[in-house]
């Protein structure tokens, strides 16, 4: 009884306050939560659980001792990725990164990911962003991410010292590279040592990001890298 009146409550109020999916912006019903169906089935993902991916790996070749690159979607301009990321940066939905995370965390135990790693890290933001954005969509995928793997996840040991423009608005690589060089500081390194470590971000388009705060990771004594995105840029 009480679950025939739930979903006629739900219902009602996907009448009267309608729910949208983040990528095409259609009614979502019933069930649907944060995606529709369509988009479920459609959006591409890369697979790279499955089979690694040269393209995803060759971004880090001789500039970070990563063991393997896991990316969930593939980012394309104007496509149903690029709704949904620009939803996580500028939407306050942290509840719809950590609902990636878990759906992601599905595919990556079918091939029991979670043995090979410690620890959770996301990439973080300095305080100041996160507080004009309400949230750090790295930390949020990251704690999806450790619910379903049933792996810690850490948003307290590696900091963002410097206050950095976007990547996406510095140019070149290069440029890229300078405008976060030096900027992640592990702060407590006891929580780092020894471990093999999972380092998350919402995109990976040059890397540069992410291999800055990898470095930081492996001097702080990771013994063990991977690297876990939202989507990619390939």
């Amino acid at each position: 009884m009480k679950t025939t009146f739930k979903r006629y409550l739900n219902l009602l109020l996907d009448f009267v306050y309608p729910r949208v999916c983040v990528s095409c912006e259609k009614n979502l019903l019933g069930p649907e939560n944060h995606l529709c169906i369509e988009c479920l089935f459609s959006i591409p993902k890369t697979n790279s659980h499955l089979h690694p991916i040269e393209l995803l790996e060759r971004k880090f070749w001789g500039k970070l001792n990563v063991k393997q690159v896991y990316s969930f979607l593939k980012f394309s301009k104007k496509g149903k990725v690029q709704n949904i990321l620009h939803a996580l940066k500028y939407k306050n939905k942290p509840e719809l990164a950590e609902y990636i995370g878990k759906m992601y965390a599905n595919d990556l135990n079918s091939v029991d990911f979670a043995e090979k790693i410690d620890l959770i890290v996301g990439i973080p933001l300095h305080t100041d962003k996160q507080k004009l954005r309400g949230y750090n969509q790295a930390d949020a995928f990251a704690k999806g991410l450790s619910e379903v793997l049933k792996t810690p996840y850490d948003d307290t040991s590696m900091i963002r010292q410097t206050f950095t423009i976007s990547q996406t608005k510095t140019g070149s690589r290069f440029k890229r590279f300078k405008n976060i060089e030096g900027v992640f500081v592990v702060e407590k390194p006891d929580n780092i040592k020894g471990k093999r470590i999972a380092l998350v971000d919402d995109v990976l388009t040059t890397g540069s990001t992410l291999e800055e705060a990898g470095n930081a990771l492996l001097g702080a004594g990771c013994v063990e890298l991977y690297i876990i995105t939202i989507a990619s840029a390939y």
